[in-house]
């Protein structure tokens, strides 16, 4: 299964597609959907669902992974986060692909082991589990490759359980 992670922003979108197959894991391609607040809010919203369409055009992924939305200090940049990842929702949705939220607590528990691990486990162990000679950069590309390797072992957990029956 192909699964495309997207770790949602408005100034950066990180996105991460990777293909999972028999325990196998493999990165197809990562990185970022960048706007600037030179755009205009429906312009840099457009960028946002062009892009994660295009991923979608060029690997056909089989399911998407995002983040669920957290409450934040900062309601200016909860509203960002929260109009980035509808239109990425939108997006996936026009593309055929069922959507999976995780909360950042989930992506740790199955990426790392601990609910409770850092940023910087997190990126060692996607460097890791995807045979990278460095961590992906920028983060948010990093966190949206964790964000399918969450589904990925969730999907992964869940034939297990079904074979079992």
């Amino acid at each position: 299964m192909i699964i495309l992670g997207i770790d949602p922003g408005l100034a950066k979108t990180g996105c991460g597609v990777i293909r999972e197959e028999r325990g196998e894991v493999r990165i197809l391609t990562y990185g970022v959907i960048s706007t600037t607040p030179k755009q205009v809010l429906p312009r840099r919203l457009k960028s946002i669902y062009d892009g994660i369409r295009e991923l979608c055009r060029e690997y056909r992924p089989g399911a998407a992974a995002i983040e669920s939305i957290f409450f934040a200090a900062n309601v200016k940049t909860a509203v960002a986060v929260a109009q980035a990842r509808g239109v990425a929702i939108l997006a996936t949705e026009e593309c055929g692909l069922t959507v999976a939220e995780y909360s950042p607590l989930q992506v740790k528990q199955a990426v790392v082991g601990y609910g409770r691990a850092t940023k910087r486990q997190v990126q060692e162990m996607v460097k890791v589990l995807l045979s990278l000679e460095e961590i992906p950069r920028p983060d948010h590309a990093a966190d949206a490759l964790a964000l399918a390797l969450c589904h990925g072992f969730r999907e992964r957990n869940l034939e297990g359980l079904r074979g079992a029956r």
